[in-house]
């Protein structure tokens, strides 16, 4: 690999290299893709298999945690992405083969079939562990060591993710509300195809950028460099890098609730309705820009005002700017608390929008302060040797956030009940409505049916009381005096014991019961027989305790308040002694005048290294 740039991608624009905007636009429709794919991924696996736009019917426990493993897995691929472009094709190559097979995963996604789905998830994350790791590296590679202009530059291209993953989290989820979750998925498709064809036509502004380390563009000296041993400076460095990326798994493991936990309480407990003709409610899909959105407007702010900090001689090392950051995102969830109060405050409540809006500002906030910089960080400590697979164990220990998020996210998440409906649909339709629905006819046109949605093998819920009388079980339909219990079996599910035995411990009766949305369910396989459409047969049954599913909420937010705010000062605490393994890599940063820019190469990083996003 090599970092060396010929005289033509030294053409600036802004201030900044061309080759930077290349990259800027090649990574924003890529996380265009991404983040818009990514924004209905977890409520496509929620939907109920029986829906006009049919999901796949899993319950939010195991949505979240198929979520935990494939964006893990996506960025752990970033491991095996640094080791093919330090050791074989160079970073240049490998972005190009994560983008085509990008192309290939999204486009896939977008066929309705099962065997579709996992085989283009699968795409996904080879695509992105050969593109994300090498396409950040190679920003760094545009900067000669010591430019000050790196955080900047990083932080511009930072917005570009952040644009893609704005316009994709509003476009995507809309098309997916309105025209069907594969169509969602074929949109990201379009935005990844966009993102390869800006790579391929601007690669005459990254000559001598991304390059293998043993071709023909590289130097003798970055030759000998990726061949020597380490120095006792790099070893140090790599140790800080090492704990750094500790920083990066609490982080995400803390931020990256807004695609799985965040996403799902958005969706079932926010009040999302606004009222407009054309759009009553904002599908749930949508409040995933907020954090893009922010980005956009704060990205240049935030960056701006760490620069002020290093002018003034205040502390502004990368390390403080991440442990604040830990601190400020993990702050964010006190507004969740706040939610989740104010929608348990009566029953099946639910918490205002701005909430939402404020938890996802200052997970932001705490993100840019975080993220860019720790992608500088590496390109400025990592030996040059060693750069990619560095940056692609950042993206590893980022995908291990991922994963910590998702096992979380599924602790928050209560195992439902389930029980199976045992009387005709004469006698359960009393308690259901008709309504307006949407089927699709013979033809597989939606058309909208007036009626009730047991005779179209629709789901439907009651919602319901529930306490122990005597011992006994039972449910009452919320506001009325009317039975349930005879409705689905209940006494022969194996979990009976401990749900009758959380009743007692909360002392639950008729005078102070428990709440739940019982959801009636068709058989998926037996949805699929047009014969026997409204049979009122093969339904099932589940629900979990409304006050144990808020309160299993409020407690996960607020843990992950506490636990990323004290982990936050500890680094604090520790601070001089990290920095004095970086062997001052950020102490000589300052503006390079054109005369340097001219004539020394840029580098990612030698024996002193340099900055962050």
């Amino acid at each position: 690999m090599s970092t060396t740039n010929t005289p033509s991608t030294r053409k600036e624009i802004f201030g900044h290299p061309v080759g930077l905007f290349i990259l800027f636009f090649t990574e924003m429709w890529e996380r265009f893709s991404y983040y818009g794919m990514r924004g209905i991924l977890v409520l496509y696996m929620a939907t109920s298999a029986t829906a006009i736009d049919p999901g796949l019917g899993w319950t939010n426990k195991d949505a979240i945690w198929l979520y935990g493993w494939y964006t893990m897995l996506v960025y752990v691929a970033s491991i095996p992405g640094g080791w093919i472009a330090d050791k074989f094709l160079g970073q240049k190559k490998t972005v190009m083969l994560g983008g085509v097979l990008l192309c290939f995963g999204h486009g896939v996604l977008a066929i309705p079939q099962d065997w579709a789905f996992f085989t283009g998830l699968i795409l996904i994350i080879l695509g992105v562990g050969g593109l994300k790791p090498n396409i950040s590296t190679m920003v760094g590679g545009l900067y000669k060591e010591g430019d000050i202009r790196r955080d900047s530059g990083f932080t511009i291209f930072y917005i570009g993710i952040n644009i893609g993953a704005f316009l994709a989290s509003i476009s995507v989820g809309l098309v997916a509300y309105y025209y069907g979750w594969h169509y969602g998925f074929g949109l990201a498709g379009i935005g990844m195809l966009l993102g390869q064809i800006v790579y391929v036509w601007g690669q005459k502004y990254l000559k001598g950028v991304g390059e293998y380390t043993g071709g023909s563009q590289v130097s003798e000296a970055e030759r000998a460099a990726a061949k020597r041993p380490l120095t006792k400076i790099e070893k140090d460095r790599v140790i800080v890098l090492l704990i750094s990326f500790l920083i990066v798994v609490v982080f995400w493991g803390a931020f990256e609730q807004a695609g799985g936990l965040m996403n799902l309480y958005t969706d079932a407990k926010v009040d999302r309705t606004i009222g407009l003709n054309w759009l009553e409610e904002i599908p749930a899909a949508v409040f995933q820009s907020l954090n893009a959105g922010y980005i956009i407007i704060f990205g240049t702010l935030v960056g701006g005002f760490w620069i002020w900090m290093k002018k003034k001689g205040k502390e502004a090392s990368s390390l403080f700017k991440m442990a604040i950051g830990t601190i400020i995102m993990g702050l964010g969830y006190v507004f969740m608390m706040f939610a989740s109060q104010e929608a348990s405050a009566e029953v099946f409540g639910k918490a205002a929008m701005v909430w939402i809006f404020l938890a996802y500002l200052f997970h932001t906030i705490g993100e840019l302060c975080t993220s860019p910089v720790a992608l500088s960080f590496i390109t400025k400590l990592a030996p040059l040797k060693y750069a990619s697979i560095m940056m692609g164990v950042y993206f590893a220990a980022t995908g291990f956030g991922n994963k910590l998020a998702g096992s979380i996210g599924e602790s928050a998440q209560l195992e439902p009940y389930t029980s199976e409906m045992i009387v005709t649909k004469q006698e359960v339709m009393p308690f259901m409505q008709k309504d307006s629905i949407e089927i699709k006819n013979e033809e597989k046109k939606v058309v909208k049916v007036y009626d009730y949605p047991i005779n179209l093998d629709k789901n439907f819920s009651i919602k319901s009381e529930v306490y122990l009388e005597g011992g006994q079980l039972v449910f009452n339909e919320l506001n009325s005096t009317k039975k349930l219990n005879y409705l689905f079996d209940i006494e022969n599910n194996d979990r009976l014991d401990e749900l009758k035995t959380s009743l007692e411990e909360n002392n639950i009766t008729s005078s102070n019961p428990y709440h739940a949305n019982l959801v009636f369910e068709k058989d998926k396989d037996a949805a699929q027989v047009i014969k026997n459409r409204g049979d009122g047969k093969n339904y099932g049954v589940s629900f979990v305790l409304e006050e144990e599913q808020s309160e299993q909420e409020y407690q996960t937010f607020m843990w992950l308040t506490i636990f990323t705010v004290a982990f936050g000062l500890l680094l604090i605490l520790f601070l001089k002694k990290l920095k004095k393994l970086t062997h001052g890599a950020e102490d000589n940063e300052r503006k390079i005048d054109n005369d340097e820019k001219d004539n020394e190469p840029y580098e990612i990083a030698d024996s002193d290294i340099n900055d962050n996003i």
